[in-house]
């Protein structure tokens, strides 16, 4: 072989070398990566509202702060619950007189003065009935007219009449109230006690507590602030309560269903991936989400809300982290 011939068969080689190197360049570049669907991290979060109109008087935490379920985050002073209290406990007051008058019935000065008029009254019958008989008897001898006898015999039943009267308020006093009296004036009692029992469940809600234990995210209102009924006070952040949350399309979801194991990336964390349960599936709105394909044939494509719960406890994990699943094939 000659010169020239050598020459020819290196640059062939060279050739050969050159387009295997690119094939196995272009192998490697056009193999298709893992396919990754992006979401996020999401966190329980409470909104602490206020029960009672006020204004801010203290706030006893930070945004940032840990807090324990039953903690005191802030103080509202109320000046119109302390009054709703003075009337209660006068409403109270109230009825209780009312109750122990109904209860002990008359007093003993108001009994003994029943008791004079009665029998005030039955000297008035006898007198009347003595005063009727001696007309009566005049009248049987044809002394004295009929009208007179008639006028002495009105009398006499008049005075009968004030007897009876006299002793039904005697007996009423003795006997005291009446049971539908006594009744009435326990009703007003309890009614009161309710009223104040209200009234104390509005002094602590004055208080503000945590209902969970977790983070101060936001703090709505200053101190010395004027708030209303429901008015948001604060947020608090669970992180113990943590998930991921993916808007995935419906071509993405071969082996996605409520249940399933599936592995999350955290770029925040690393490269390192955790496993995570999905729990919730659901399409979204239409409007929203909905993507025509069938100007090139294919079909229409919606997407679906997906919710995976981590299996363990993660470190470093925060609601708002970008989350990966990873659908290694």
């Amino acid at each position: 072989m000659n010169k020239n011939e050598k020459t020819i068969w290196m640059g062939i080689g060279v050739v050969i070398a050159i387009v295997m190197l690119v094939a196995v360049i272009g192998a490697i570049a056009l193999r298709p990566e893992p396919e990754m669907i992006a979401g996020e991290v999401a966190a329980a979060e409470y909104r602490v509202t206020n029960k009672v109109p006020g204004r801010i008087d203290k706030i006893y935490v930070s945004e940032g702060d840990q807090v324990q379920a039953g903690d005191t985050l802030a103080y509202v002073n109320s000046p119109e619950v302390d009054a709703k209290m003075d009337q209660a406990k006068a409403a109270r007051n109230a009825a209780s007189a009312q109750s122990t008058k109904a209860q002990n019935g008359a007093r003993q000065q108001q009994i003994a003065g029943a008791y004079e008029m009665w029998q005030k009254a039955e000297v008035g019958v006898d007198i009347a009935k003595k005063s009727f008989d001696r007309v009566q008897a005049l009248y049987e001898k044809k002394v004295i007219s009929a009208q007179k006898r008639d006028e002495a015999e009105a009398q006499y039943k008049a005075a009968l009449a004030t007897a009876r009267a006299a002793k039904s308020q005697y007996d009423m006093a003795m006997e005291g109230a009446q049971n539908e009296d006594k009744a009435a004036a326990n009703a007003l009692v309890a009614q009161a006690n309710g009223a104040i029992r209200e009234v104390n469940s509005y002094i602590s809600e004055r208080f503000i507590i945590s209902p969970c234990n977790g983070e101060v995210t936001d703090i709505f209102p200053m101190r010395s602030d004027l708030i209303g009924t429901g008015s948001p006070v604060m947020n608090i952040l669970d992180i113990s309560q943590v998930w991921f949350t993916f808007s995935v399309r419906e071509d993405l979801l071969q082996g996605l269903h409520v249940g399933s194991l599936v592995k999350v990336r955290i770029p925040a964390l690393g490269s390192q991936t955790y496993p995570a349960r999905i729990t919730y599936m659901k399409a979204m709105a239409s409007y929203a989400t909905w993507r025509t394909t069938k100007s090139n044939g294919q079909y229409d494509v919606k997407s679906f809300d997906l919710k995976a719960v981590p299996e363990g406890s993660i470190e470093g994990l925060r609601p708002g982290m970008t989350a990966i699943i990873v659908n290694e094939k």
